[in-house]
């Protein structure tokens, strides 16, 4: 409703216009409910350290903006993954026959946060995991949701999450989000990094992203943190 009527007024269509021309168009607010910890989960070593998690669910700027305010979280980074090298750019993976997903790889402290939490906020308030090769209106295969491991053990946390909440039939339509092997990640273009944080007033943003890390600070007050210092800058 909100959206709608901010879309109305005259004095905000070539806003509007701007918003939409990278994530294509504004996607329908995400429903958020804190989804159960996985009952399946990596254990938290005593001393701290750095893994990796890539994960998939639209629009890379929203899920980008909720882990960077996950604790735990050391850094997150657009881009993009299940294609190839020469492909992986923004105005190729945009045509939607790439085999790419836009997707962020996550770097954390896996004695701060483990791999299924993470997986517990990714499908609480980043994404709907019922809509295939979509959310919202953002159509296309470059917006399919993906969970891509680099591991056996984030592969068994990731499928026997996906077949506890079907179980628990917390959603109302299948589960549809893949769960395939990374091959690699490819870094997106400067102008994605860090988006949301950098353009609150676009808004896509306003109206898509930002409710997504409202969701998440009331949903996750224990894991929720204010965001970091970017050390990254605009190139171009």
């Amino acid at each position: 409703m909100i959206r709608r009527t901010a879309f109305r007024l005259a004095p905000f269509a070539a806003a509007v216009m701007l918003a939409l021309s990278a994530c294509q168009s504004a996607s329908a607010a995400i429903t958020a409910t804190r989804r159960p910890a996985p009952t399946v989960d990596a254990s938290k070593p005593t001393m701290p350290g750095e893994a990796t998690a890539v994960i998939a669910g639209g629009c890379f700027w929203g899920v980008s903006s909720v882990f960077e305010h996950v604790k735990g979280v050391r850094q997150v980074t657009a881009g993009y993954a299940g294609g190839s090298a020469d492909t992986a750019r923004y105005n190729i993976v945009s045509g939607g026959g790439t085999g790419h997903a836009e997707s962020v790889q996550v770097k954390y402290d896996p004695s701060q946060i483990t791999y299924g939490q993470l997986l517990q906020v990714f499908f609480s308030v980043a994404f709907d995991p019922t809509e295939l090769n979509r959310q919202g209106p953002d159509s296309g295969t470059q917006y399919r949701s993906v969970i891509f491991y680099n591991s056996p053990e984030q592969k068994k946390i990731a499928t026997d999450y996906i077949a506890q909440l079907t179980a628990a039939k917390s959603y109302t339509a299948p589960i549809v989000t893949q769960v395939v092997p990374l091959k690699h990640f490819y870094r997106a273009e400067a102008y994605h990094q860090h988006y949301a944080e950098r353009h609150p007033d676009n808004l896509y943003i306003m109206y898509n992203d930002a409710p997504m890390v409202r969701h998440l600070k009331e949903l996750f007050p224990d894991v929720y943190q204010a965001p970091q210092a970017m050390v990254e800058v605009q190139l171009h």
